[in-house]
């Protein structure tokens, strides 16, 4: 029986369950973010499954196929279809450097280039060709690319990310601020 609690354990979404793939249970994953992150994994999270040893990983292009294990026909792999895959984030592979997890950013402060704190990333979100930034601020909520080069990601010692900064290039409006000039309707004269 998979082992359904979570508690204590941080969870990073992964992916999710596209199908079957072959006829002996491996269900296919679209993977968010790098394929190689579930080479190492035993187990990993099913929405609603709980816990489940992985047996197998076979690399695909562009995913990734789990044979699972209690998983052992087309028909079982198929009942995966939708379903969100997690793994625990303490289990995940150091990634390689300037590869970052999301859940490494999530908490994080992001500061303007003289140091000022702009605010907090709330979350991270895939947007197909490049990450965004969900940061939350005084004036509410911005999404900010990630990839631009005006994101810089500072370093721990242990070379994992510990803040974010804007670099002095950055545009500016970046998290909606009005320029002075159009903070007001201009008043035309009578």
């Amino acid at each position: 029986m998979a082992d359904t609690s979570m508690a204590g354990t941080e969870i990073t979404r992964l992916g999710y369950f596209l199908g079957p793939h072959g006829v002996q249970g491996a269900a296919k994953v679209y993977v968010l973010g790098d394929a190689a992150q579930f080479k190492k994994l035993k187990r990993v999270y099913v929405e609603g499954r709980g816990w489940l040893g992985v047996m197998r990983t076979t690399q695909l292009a562009p995913g990734v196929a789990l044979q699972l294990a209690g998983l052992s026909s087309r028909e079982g792999a198929e009942t995966l279809r939708g379903l969100n895959v997690y793994a625990a984030d303490d289990e995940l592979p150091i990634p390689e450097d300037g590869v970052y997890y999301f859940h490494e950013l999530r908490g994080l402060t992001l500061s303007d280039s003289e140091g000022a704190e702009l605010g907090t990333v709330k979350d991270v979100l895939d947007a197909g060709h490049q990450d965004l930034l969900v940061v939350m601020h005084e004036g509410g909520e911005a999404l900010i690319p990630l990839q631009a080069p005006y994101v810089t990601v500072n370093l721990s010692a242990k070379l994992r990310p510990r803040s974010l900064s804007l670099t002095a290039d950055a545009p500016e409006g970046l998290l909606g601020e009005l320029d002075d000039d159009t903070d007001e309707p201009e008043q035309a004269d009578a």
